[in-house]
């Protein structure tokens, strides 16, 4: 069982715990209600800091033992320097490192430097949650996990602002966590059906949820999405999400998300090597999943839908082949030269439909869709593809505010020729060359005139590597940065 985080403000006075924790800037003494909390200790600053190499640099650590119980005085890097604000995201996932080394269960941070507002104080929280977080529910208890339950008291200057940024900045951070629990679990606990379980409980929030059968899906044509999941003994479902907080006549925005809950190629069989890392092939839908439970939680003045599509690929007798010909909702035929390239036919008839129904201001859809933008990218940046500039300006911008970075590619007529098929409207693979942009090239087909920007998240959904704010496989990737652009650009 995992441990459980408990993070309150109170005033700048009176810090007192088993463990508290104040900041020094580099070649200065602790300054403020910190310089006050050294003093009791007895000790001669300069000397205690040059015994211990301490010159206040960031990730040092001066750990004394006083009278009134331990303290530990953490560098902060050189006074001028302003942290950006996902900068102190990243200073709450760092401090909580050092916060568990100590096995501490009572810990006071004070925090009263230049530039340390509300909303600065609610990304330092932020960062400790993030940072804190496991997916360990099939582990068993061991004594050296340290304590169950961690309390972490921030003293602050001005408490009651700090309490209400926190509170709005914990929608976000709950989406996210939500996010990984789902990119996590494995597929024999979490399938279709049990994942649009999952979406269904966002309605205590206030989300109002669809959820559509295959036979609901075969009467509306989506013969694309459903030849995906044909193969598995479980069957697909389309959930749709609607959060209405803005004006009753404002145009909803639209969220896309990819839910292959598990992900072997189909007849297009993957090799066995890492196959089990395709239980996150809906990351997509998992970060869809978790905006809106983020948009819900902080009552976001905003009309939005998500709209995901789950399924399991399967090979079996039933399963669709290669060569095969379906028809997607659009009316648009669509050749299978490659089973493995499913995400996009999923992801066909959730796009035609969310546009048909709901004519959104935008649709923005995530995928874990191509291993050809991890060849591209790496695990640093996520694609981003576009029909509209604004919004992958605006896409841009908040995945700098937030750090979940995105790159532009490119988009052109010359890669569209490609996909065209002999035998249907389009294919869905064209080989190795360009497949990132090749799948996104597909996608657009059936986007109409919507602004639309498609994010292939398979270098940044799962197992991408450890950051200051996730020690986990999955880091949510998308739910903040969608959040970010909502907050910025599309609120009521």
């Amino acid at each position: 069982m995992s441990q459980t985080i408990t993070i309150s403000v109170a005033a700048l006075a009176g810090a007192n715990a088993p463990l508290t924790i104040i900041y020094a800037a580099e070649n200065e003494a602790p300054a403020g209600a910190g310089a006050a909390l050294w003093a009791r200790t007895g000790l001669d600053w300069a000397q205690a800091a040059a015994m211990a190499s301490f010159t206040g640099k960031q990730g040092q650590a001066l750990d004394v033992l006083g009278a009134d119980g331990r303290l530990l005085v953490l560098g902060r890097g050189k006074a001028e320097t302003a942290l950006p604000r996902n900068g102190w995201t990243d200073r709450g996932g760092s401090l909580l490192v050092k916060i568990a080394a100590t096995r501490a269960a009572d810990v006071a941070v004070v925090v009263d430097e230049s530039g340390a507002d509300a909303a600065a104080i609610a990304e330092l929280a932020a960062g400790l949650r993030l940072r804190h977080y496991k997916f360990d529910k099939y582990k068993s208890a061991r004594a050296e996990d340290g304590p169950a339950d961690l309390r972490i008291a921030l003293h602050v200057a001005d408490p009651a602002a700090a309490e209400k940024a926190i509170a709005d900045r914990a929608a976000t951070v709950e989406g996210t966590l939500l996010a990984r629990d789902l990119i996590s679990e494995p597929a024999n606990v979490l399938g279709p059906e049990e994942f649009a379980a999952r979406a269904a409980e966002l309605a205590e929030f206030g989300v109002e949820v669809e959820i559509l059968e295959p036979e609901a899906m075969a009467e509306l044509g989506m013969n694309s999405l459903l030849c995906v999941a044909q193969g598995s003994d479980r069957p697909a479902r389309l959930v749709v999400m609607q959060w209405r907080g803005g004006k009753a006549d404002s145009q909803p925005v639209a969220f896309v998300g990819k839910g292959v809950v598990f992900d072997t190629g189909g007849i297009s069989i993957k090799p066995a090597a890492s196959m089990e890392d395709m239980k996150g092939d809906m990351g997509g839908a998992a970060a869809v999943t978790g905006l809106m439970l983020a948009l819900a939680r902080r009552k976001a003045p905003v009309n939005a839908v998500g709209v995901i599509g789950l399924v399991e690929n399967m090979p079996s007798s039933k399963a669709t082949r290669p060569g095969d010909i379906v028809k997607a909702m659009s009316g648009t035929t669509i050749e299978v030269i490659n089973t493995d390239a499913e995400g996009r036919l999923v992801l066909a008839d959730a796009l035609w439909y969310t546009q048909d129904r709901f004519k959104p201001a935008f649709m923005i859809n995530l995928a874990t869709l191509t291993g050809a933008i991890i060849v591209a990218l790496g695990h640093e940046h996520a694609g981003l593809f576009s029909n509209n500039d604004e919004l992958a300006s605006r896409l841009l911008g908040a995945g700098l505010a937030v750090n979940e970075k995105l790159w532009r590619m490119p988009l052109t007529p010359a890669y569209d020729k490609i996909i065209e098929s002999k035998f249907a409207d389009i294919r869905n693979s064209a080989g190795r060359p360009a497949g990132s942009i090749l799948a996104a090239q597909f996608l657009q087909r059936f986007v109409n005139d919507v602004p639309w920007a498609h994010l292939d998240i398979a270098g940044t959904g799962f197992g991408a590597g450890n950051s200051e704010i996730n020690a986990s496989w999955a880091p949510g990737f998308g739910v903040a940065l969608l959040d970010r652009l909502v907050r910025d650009h599309y609120e009521d």
